[in-house]
């Protein structure tokens, strides 16, 4: 019903910055909380940072002032500025929206995914 697209991932060095995008389109009715989550193999995804429609925010402890998330409400596009990246960023990272539904029926979604290598 509602489709995640993640862009934005690749190689970088340490210390260096990427901006993730996520575009959320289909069978929308509000998405309410948008965040992203991170996931290396063998691991279970960690949230990294969330965002509600109002604009409050919450953060992994480990990227406080490195990662800012934002987002676009007109657009349904999320974004996740990441400066001073580390080698321990690296991991698959996944956008996550809920849509709270007509009758309040809060649906995750999740994308695909898109790899965020930090490596000299």
């Amino acid at each position: 019903q509602v489709q995640l697209v993640e862009s934005g991932g690749g190689l970088v060095q340490p210390g260096g910055s990427l901006r993730l995008s996520c575009a959320a389109s289909g069978n929308i009715f509000s998405i309410n909380t948008m965040g992203w989550y991170r996931q290396a193999p063998g691991k279970q995804r960690d949230m990294v940072a969330t965002i509600t429609s109002g604009g409050k925010t919450n953060y992994k402890d480990s990227v406080k002032g490195r990662f800012t998330i934002s987002r676009d409400n007109s657009k349904n596009t999320m974004y996740l500025q990441m400066n001073s990246l580390k080698p321990e960023d690296t991991a698959l990272y996944y956008c996550n929206a809920v849509d709270i539904g007509r009758y309040y029926t809060p649906t995750n979604y999740w994308g695909q995914g898109t790899q965020v290598t930090v490596s000299s």
